[in-house]
């Protein structure tokens, strides 16, 4: 069942509003709110095809009703007209929730089912729904403006779904790191807390409850909870501010329990367990890698790397500098930066026999030892002569504590044995960042102080 949701008059609660609430002004934005329309309707469609979609009417009904009456507490001067609110459950057990832009909203069902109250669930999506209206994830996009609409968006469409889901989404784009890097800041995530304070007001809920979820999910361990944290960074002391927001709000018309949310719960605990998203991730093989080809296999006849480099910067999360010969190749999760003729397509797959590919990697609440195997493991998958040259090295990269290993391919593009150096970190979410150099055996002692020079110059923004 779809359901759509339109805003076409103001309803002004303003009893439910103190003056001593925070203002919140929307970031600018080199989109226009047609765009974003147009970006979470392409995104909408793929999400209901990819997603384990929870098709139960009466989930629906909660999440609708729920929905509505946040809606329509949105500010008078902060509607959208084109904007479209659907709310729909997916079938997966984190406790998470997101919104594209324009207005569909996805609602994870463990988020339902550890919620206390029904104005927990509406807090989180109050959050979200604030995210929507003050445009945030194309406002993160123009950031970078030597992409286009049609380029980023994938990227900005996974970077807000985030996880496994996020990079399948995401698949098709052409913007390097976009999944990874293009999450909303810590300060957006300030701004969707306090307004969605406020519409939870408007609406009759206590904002209150939104702290309490906020509380809930830190309290998750496992593969249970950290997902929504790390897609949505804590700007600290979040329950604090939210209550301190709270104090200057008058809820009008409180709300309860609604039968529908008692029900539903009840309904949801005789289903069976819903899978973690790292399961169901898994299940679709969706594990993006590689970068972006020019259809042809390399020849591996390349250029000596040049003594002058040249700085690229990446969305907003990292620069590197690379010798100035060194092409730069965007991908789907990682860009790549290579001489002419290293770079192409073998058996189907992006392959690149000189160079260094830097990208991210989600990390389901793993160490970073284990979440580099993890990485390994992933490219052992599409390298069946890989093997591991050496142990673990413990280095810093963009001022950090990480890792860098060693392994050999036996099986490369062009023929000849090549040597891999891994080196990773973890960002301040938990995810993997990462840095692939890669070249031939017969080479690599030659390639080692240019990559060593590259890594040294990875400086992480986030």
């Amino acid at each position: 069942m779809k359901n759509t949701l339109r805003v076409t008059a103001a309803l002004v609660l303003s009893s439910a509003l103190v003056s001593a609430q925070t203002k919140v002004v929307a970031p600018k934005n080199s989109y226009t709110p047609a765009q974003d329309v147009e970006l979470g309707r392409q995104a909408a469609a793929e999400a209901r095809q990819q997603l384990p979609i929870l098709k139960d009417d009466g989930v629906e009904s909660l999440l609708e009703g729920i929905g509505r009456r946040l809606v329509t507490a949105i500010p008078a001067d902060m509607r959208h007209p084109e904007f479209h609110y659907t709310f729909e459950p997916v079938n997966v057990k984190e406790i998470n929730a997101f919104a594209l832009p324009g207005g569909p909203m996805f609602v994870n069902r463990g988020m339902i089912e550890a919620a206390k109250t029904e104005g927990e669930v509406a807090g989180v999506m109050a959050h979200e729904l604030s995210h929507v209206i003050l445009r945030h994830g194309t406002a993160q996009a123009s950031k970078a403006q030597k992409y286009q609409i049609g380029q980023v968006a994938g990227a900005i469409l996974g970077s807000i779904i985030g996880g496994g889901w996020g990079q399948v989404i995401a698949q098709g784009s052409q913007f390097g790191l976009g999944t990874a890097f293009l999450r909303f800041s810590r300060e957006y995530e300030r701004q969707a807390d306090i307004l969605g304070s406020q519409i939870m007001a408007r609406g009759g809920y206590d904002p209150r409850d939104m702290a309490s979820m906020f509380k809930t999910i830190e309290k998750q361990g496992g593969s249970g909870g950290p997902q929504w944290l790390s897609d949505h960074p804590n700007p600290g002391d979040r329950a604090a501010y939210i209550t301190k927001e709270a104090q200057s709000l008058r809820v009008e018309n409180p709300v309860g329990n609604s039968r529908d949310f008692t029900q539903v719960q009840a309904r949801l605990k005789q289903m069976s367990p819903a899978p973690t998203t790292e399961q169901a991730t898994k299940k679709t093989g969706s594990r993006p890698t590689g970068t972006s080809g020019s259809g042809s296999a390399p020849t591996g006849r390349v250029a000596a790397p040049a003594s002058n480099f040249r700085t690229y910067t990446e969305g907003n999360m990292f620069k590197v500098s690379v010798p100035s010969n060194w092409l730069e190749i965007p991908g789907q999760s990682a860009v790549t930066f290579a001489p002419e003729g290293a770079y192409g397509q073998t058996n189907g797959q992006n392959v690149f026999t000189h160079g260094v590919e830097i990208g991210g990697a989600r990390n389901e609440s793993h160490d970073l030892q284990t979440a580099t195997n993890e990485l390994v493991e992933s490219l052992g998958q599409a390298n069946p002569g890989l093997s591991r040259a050496s142990g673990y090295d413990r280095v810093t990269l963009s001022g950090r504590a990480g890792l860098r290993t060693v392994l050999t391919n036996s099986q490369s593009a062009t023929g000849q044995p090549e040597s891999i150096a891994i080196f990773t970190t973890q960002l301040r979410d938990g995810n993997l960042f990462y840095a692939v150099a890669v070249a031939p055996q017969s080479d690599f002692n030659a390639y080692r102080g240019v990559f060593d020079k590259v890594i040294r110059s990875i400086q992480l923004m986030e």
